[in-house]
């Protein structure tokens, strides 16, 4: 008798199909491989200016700085990012706090590059 529920659950199931996962204000990039940050950031904030969120946090870990220079990097080019800082909470420099254009306000002319305010050099490699 219990085996007709397992049997329909398996039915549903398919382990190709891509998992849908609700979006938060928040995107951890320590689960993810450093590679996967170049599509990843930008489609997160895509996503969130499209879902209406005004602000949305970054983790990136303190490390070495190399993925937060990344994300920065990324962060200055994107055209729905107002402006981005350091969180200023206990993750301090181990988190971005961005702060979104709405969607359909997405600068246009200069592609985002007016956005960071985290007090680096803008330095190359």
């Amino acid at each position: 008798m219990g085996g007709d529920l397992d049997d329909d659950a398996d039915d549903d199931w398919d382990p190709e199909r891509p998992v849908v996962v609700e979006l938060g204000d928040t995107l951890d990039l320590h689960m993810f491989r450093p590679g996967d940050v170049k599509d990843l950031v930008p489609d997160f904030v895509d996503e969130a200016a499209a879902k209406g969120r005004a602000e949305v946090r970054i983790i990136h870990g303190k490390g070495t700085g190399s993925l937060r220079r990344s994300v920065h990097a990324l962060l200055g080019r994107h055209p729905r990012v107002a402006s981005y800082r350091l969180a200023d909470d206990r993750s301090h420099w181990g988190a971005t706090i961005v702060v979104l254009r709405p969607a359909g306000l997405d600068g246009g002319t200069d592609g985002g590059t007016d956005g960071g305010t985290d007090g680096g050099t803008g330095g190359g490699p």
